[in-house]
């Protein structure tokens, strides 16, 4: 994409900002055009502020639920406690009770900590996050909005294991777990659960997630890598 090309996407994509209802940012070429800025680093510069502030608006325009950044973290670190606090005193309690304390714990552990490694991993690459949100029913699960100028600036290898980071710690959870599971006396069903629960969200990120989700930015950006 040459850079009149550039222009061109990103002044439609401006105009369809001033349009009534949700804009539709693909058909104008703008993220045609952000894939091009990646590649070339003087372009980064060059466009980086423009792009971030018509991702900005879009996302705000399109985001029925959005919070400042610093309330998720807030959220999901209480969320994290918490749930490291059930499956910690889990086995003070008898069976059944026991049991789905502790799945209780790590349900906590799954849903709080998935956006939380995203937001610890970027932050230390340099990428700043300016909302917590949520889109549902497109998009029910929490997660945190980066300011784009901030992302593009940050190596693409960086913004490659932001993305994974989540993917990672919530695949990880179920078998972490697992021995301190057992070690808390659990029933060997609740065992079984959590091996199970592993196990299909890895055939998950497999099937799906290199399609339409973490996988699938973090294969994006390390594209990006190479060829710049």
């Amino acid at each position: 994409m040459r850079e009149d090309e550039i222009l061109q996407a990103l002044e439609a994509s401006e105009r369809a900002l001033q349009a009534a209802g949700r804009p539709d940012l693909r058909s104008a070429g703008f993220w045609r055009a952000v894939g091009a800025v990646k590649r070339d680093p003087r372009l980064v510069e060059r466009y980086a502020g423009r792009i971030a502030a018509v991702d900005r608006a879009a996302f705000l325009r399109s985001t029925p639920i959005a919070l400042p950044a610093g309330a998720g973290v807030a959220l999901l670190a209480a969320g994290t406690a918490a749930g490291a606090a059930a499956t910690a005193l889990a086995g003070a309690f008898a069976s059944p009770v026991r049991d789905l304390v502790y799945l209780a714990g790590v349900g906590a552990l799954l849903g709080a900590t998935h956006a939380l490694a995203h937001f610890v991993t970027g932050t230390a690459a340099g990428i700043r996050f300016t909302h917590f949100f949520s889109a549902p029913p497109r998009r029910p699960q929490p997660g945190f909005k980066t300011d784009y100028a901030s992302y593009l600036r940050t190596p693409a290898r960086s913004r490659a294991w932001m993305h994974a980071s989540g993917a990672i710690v919530t695949k990880a959870v179920p078998f972490v777990a697992l021995p301190f599971a057992a070690a808390a006396g659990v029933a060997q069903p609740t065992l079984w659960i959590l091996l199970a629960l592993g196990i299909v969200q890895l055939a998950t990120d497999a099937l799906w997630s290199v399609k339409a989700s973490d996988w699938k930015k973090f294969r994006r950006e390390m594209r990006a890598a190479r060829a710049r």
